[in-house]
């Protein structure tokens, strides 16, 4: 499975702007996709993931700014993301997993000025 992330970019305090990843390959078994994101000096953490029959997990410091969705492309997932912080700097991974292994896409940066 290949992830492919797009999006991201430079933004000021409230702005918005939405992420993108698509699966490729061996995408039958994937049963989740999501966001993680890692902000320098700190570790990796969710934003949002979504599972196959639709579940939503969501960090606490997101809900009521990011919005995860299905893409209308099969195994592709968004990320929207409005009323954007200054600490919501960071590089985003798109995220997938199996029953067997979890993948993870290349980083996309974030950056949210003041």
């Amino acid at each position: 499975v290949q992830l492919q992330a797009c999006g991201g970019g430079l933004v000021q305090a409230g702005g918005s702007l939405r992420l993108s990843c698509a699966a490729s390959g061996s995408t039958i078994n994937i049963n989740g996709m999501g966001w993680f994101r890692q902000a320098p000096g700190k570790q990796r953490e969710l934003v949002a993931a979504i599972g196959r029959g639709g579940y939503i997990q969501k960090s606490d410091s997101v809900k009521g700014r990011f919005t995860i969705s299905r893409g209308s492309a099969e195994n592709t997932v968004l990320l929207q993301m409005n009323n954007l912080e200054p600490v919501d700097t960071a590089v985003y991974y798109c995220w997938g997993k199996t029953v067997r292994r979890e993948y993870w896409g290349q980083g996309t940066l974030v950056t949210v000025s003041s």
